[in-house]
Parts: C-alpha cells; structure tokens; sequence
C-alpha cells in the first residue's frame, strides 16, 4: 500500500466515523436534511469510482502531480477539522438546527460560511489529481462539487428559515466556500 492509499484509507475511515457520531440527536433538533447527506455519499461512491476507472485506462501525470495531489488531500482534510472542530457540537453531519443552535461567525466562519466543505473540496480535488489525470479529476470532482453545491443550499435556507435576519446579514459579509471570491 503506498502514501496515497493510506491517507485515503484513514481520509475515508474518518469520515464514516464523523458521519456515525456526528448525527444530530433527533430529540435536541429539528432536522431539515431534504437526504442530501445521502445524494452526497451516493455521489461520491459513485464519483470515486468512475475516476478510478480511468487512472489504469488513460496516461498519468507526471509523480510531481500526483503528490501534490496528495498534498490538497491533507490539507483539505486538515481544514475540514479545523472547521468541525471550532464548530463544536453544533456540526452534525445531517443539516439540522439544535437545541440553543448559535450562530457561528467568528475564527474561519467570519471569512466563509462553509469551510468544511471547502476543506472536502480541496481534498477531492486532490484525489482527482492523485488519481492521475485529467479525466479523473473532472469525474471526481465536478459532481462532488454539485452535489455539495445542493446540500449548502439545503444548509442555507435551513439557516436562513431559523436565523432570519441575522443569517442574512451574515451571509451578505461572508462568501461560501472562497474567501473573498465566492
């Protein structure tokens, strides 16, 4: 088993992990998912797998390409955490609003509402790239992409429908996945 192989296991071991305990509690919220945690899953099972299939059918990148590949996965994973984490127990995997749910606005959220999925992004873009080439990366990551694009806008409106204003005027300050660009 090389780096790659190893980061990906671990990458994908944590994430199942995060998605058993960081379910929402269905008798301290009100969930408002629309299964968008499942179209997200099914997409990227789906998308990994489709991408896979052409890394042993076309040519590769060069290894300097394939690293760092390697190199947005960690990174994307670290931000990922950095962000669960300084959300605390408000993150769930599933879009729902707490109990006393606070609106986080400060540390990384005062620049982008969203960066663990900023932090996924970066990280499937990267295995686009370690799975090297250009196909794998557009079958990888656009419909990753979409897929996320569809559960912010379930995470918004949801947000929106319990913050009201304050999340409005929030999101007229912050962009959604890069700061300062979009």
């Amino acid at each position: 088993m090389n780096f790659v192989s190893i980061t990906c296991l671990l990458w994908v071991i944590s994430e199942i992990t995060l998605n058993v305990l960081a379910r929402s509690n269905k008798s301290a919220s009100v969930t408002l998912d629309k299964g968008s945690i499942n179209i997200i899953w099914i997409v990227i099972v789906v998308s990994i797998i489709g991408g896979s299939m052409f890394t042993s059918n076309y040519p590769a990148f060069n290894e300097v390409l394939s690293n760092i590949g390697l190199a947005l996965i960690i990174a994307g994973i670290i931000f990922r955490w950095i962000s669960i984490v300084s959300l605390g127990k408000m993150f769930t995997t599933n879009v729902a609003i707490q109990n006393e749910h606070k609106l986080k606005t400060d540390g990384i959220y005062k620049v982008i509402r969203h960066p663990s999925y900023s932090g996924s992004l970066i990280s499937f873009l990267g295995l686009g790239f370690a799975l090297g080439n250009i196909f794998s990366i557009i079958i990888v990551f656009i419909p990753i992409l979409l897929a996320f694009l569809y559960r912010i806008k379930v995470e918004e409106n949801a947000l929106s429908l319990h913050f009201k204003e304050e999340y409005e005027e929030y999101k007229s300050r912050t962009k959604k996945l890069v700061p300062y660009l979009y």
